[in-house]
C-alpha cells in the first residue's frame, strides 16, 4: 500500500511562492519512483495577509497544522511589515507550539560552485549546524519602559534550561556519531557570565555520555573566524539560538550562496509536525521575476523526506543537486548564470 504524507504548504512572501512549486515537482517525481504519495494543503499566511487582515495567520492556524505530517515553508518577510511582526506572528509560534527545538542546517561546498573563501574546497567542507531553536537568546521575557523619554530602556532576558541544553546537546552528539564523530560547541563563557558557563557545563556532561564522539568548544568570535579560515575542520557544530542563527548564515556564504541553503525545524519525538524551509528569505528585490534559485527549497524538501522515513529518496535529491552543479552549466543568477527558476528546475529533474 502506498504511504501518503499530508504536507502543509506555506508559500509566504516574495520568492517563497516561486520556490515551493519546484520543490513540489521534485517531491512528486520521487514519490512515483519510491512508492509514496504526498497530498498538499496550501495556506496563504503571509505579510500580505497581515496587511489585509491584521494577523499573519488565523487564530486557529496552529490547530489547522496539527494533523499534518510536515510543513514546507517558502519565505516570510515584506517591506512595510517589521521583521519581528512577521517572525513572531508565524514562524516562532509554529516552532514553539510544535516543540521544534532542533534547527538543523547542513552546509556543503559543491563542485561547480566557487566559494568566496580560498580554502573552502568541494568535497572537503561538510558541516551541520545544530541550533537550539526554542529558548536561549530569543526568549519572550523582557519589555520596555519609559518609551519616548530620555529614560527609555529595553530589557531582554536570555533563557537557558537544563532540559533545553541537554536535549540539543544529545541530538548533536548522536548526529556526529553517524557522521565524522566530532562536535564543536559554540560558547562565549569568557564574557557572558551566567548562561554560557551553564551551557558549557551541560555540554561537557552530555559529552561524557557519548565517549565515541570527540568534542571541543570555541568562543563564538574565534569560531566565526575559523569558519572562514579553515571550514573543513568542522563536522557538527552545536550552538544556542542566536549563535547558531549567525553561524549557519555565515557557513552558507562560505559555501558560495545562501540561495542553496536548507533548514529543518525538527520535533525529534514526532509528537508534532516538523517544518522545513530554505534559509534565503523572501528576497523582495527579485520577487516576481522568475529568477529565484529553487535549490534551498528543494534541499529542504529532501530533508523533509528523510524525516518522513524516505532516506533513499532524500539522497536522490541531494545527488541530483550535486550533479546539476557539477555537470551542468545551467545556473540561476545568484550562481552567476542566466537560467530562470523553471529552466533550472527542469535541468535538475532531467538529472534526477
Amino acid at each position: 500500500m502506498t504511504t501518503n504524507h499530508r504536507i502543509a504548504l506555506i508559500p509566504g512572501d516574495g520568492i517563497g511562492a516561486e520556490v515551493l512549486p519546484p520543490a513540489q515537482q521534485v517531491l512528486d517525481v520521487l514519490g512515483r519512483r519510491h512508492g509514496f504519495s504526498l497530498s498538499y494543503t496550501s495556506y496563504d499566511w503571509s505579510c500580505e495577509r497581515y496587511l489585509r487582515e491584521g494577523a499573519m495567520m488565523p487564530a486557529d492556524g496552529l490547530d489547522q497544522l496539527r494533523d499534518k505530517d510536515a510543513i514546507l515553508l517558502g519565505a516570510v518577510g515584506y517591506p512595510g511589515v517589521p521583521d519581528h511582526v512577521s517572525l513572531w506572528g508565524l514562524l516562532i509560534p509554529i516552532r514553539r507550539r510544535f516543540r521544534q527545538y532542533v534547527n538543523l542546517r547542513p552546509i556543503r561546498v559543491f563542485e561547480g560552485i566557487d566559494s568566496p573563501v580560498r580554502g573552502a574546497r568541494p568535497g572537503e567542507v561538510d558541516i551541520v549546524v545544530v541550533r537550539e531553536n526554542a529558548e536561549g537568546e530569543y526568549s519572550e521575557i523582557g519589555g520596555r519602559l519609559n518609551q519616548g523619554t530620555s529614560e527609555e530602556l529595553a530589557v531582554q532576558e536570555a533563557v537557558f534550561t537544563r532540559a533545553g541544553v541537554t536535549r540539543i546537546a544529545d541530538y548533536a552528539f548522536s548526529l556526529a556519531a553517524r557522521r565524522r564523530g566530532k562536535v564543536t560547541s559554540a560558547t562565549k563563557s569568557n564574557g557572558i557570565i551566567h548562561t554560557m558557563p551553564f551551557w558549557d557545563e551541560l555540554i561537557a556532561e552530555r559529552a561524557a555520555e557519548h565517549p565515541g564522539v570527540a568534542w571541543d568548544q570555541e568562543h563564538i568570535d574565534a569560531l566565526a573566524a575559523k569558519f572562514v579560515l579553515d571550514p573543513a575542520r568542522f563536522d557538527v557544530v552545536v550552538a544556542s539560538n542566536l549563535f547558531g542563527d549567525i553561524l549557519s548564515d555565515l557557513a552558507a556564504a562560505v559555501a558560495g550562496s545562501i540561495g542553496i541553503a536548507p533548514a529543518a525545524n525538527l520535533n525529534p519525538e514526532r509528537d508534532f509536525p516538523s517544518m522545513f524551509e530554505p534559509v534565503h528569505g523572501s528576497a523582495p528585490d527579485i520577487a516576481g521575476q522568475g529568477i529565484a534559485n529553487p535549490l534551498g527549497a528543494i534541499w529542504s524538501a529532501a530533508m523533509m523526506l528523510d524525516h518522513l522515513g524516505h532516506p533513499a529518496a532524500a539522497r536522490d535529491i541531494t545527488d541530483a543537486i550535486a550533479a546539476v552543479l557539477a555537470k551542468s552549466d545551467t545556473r540561476t543568477r545568484d550562481l552567476g548564470g542566466t537560467a530562470t527558476t523553471a529552466e533550472f528546475t527542469d535541468k535538475l529533474i532531467q538529472l534526477l
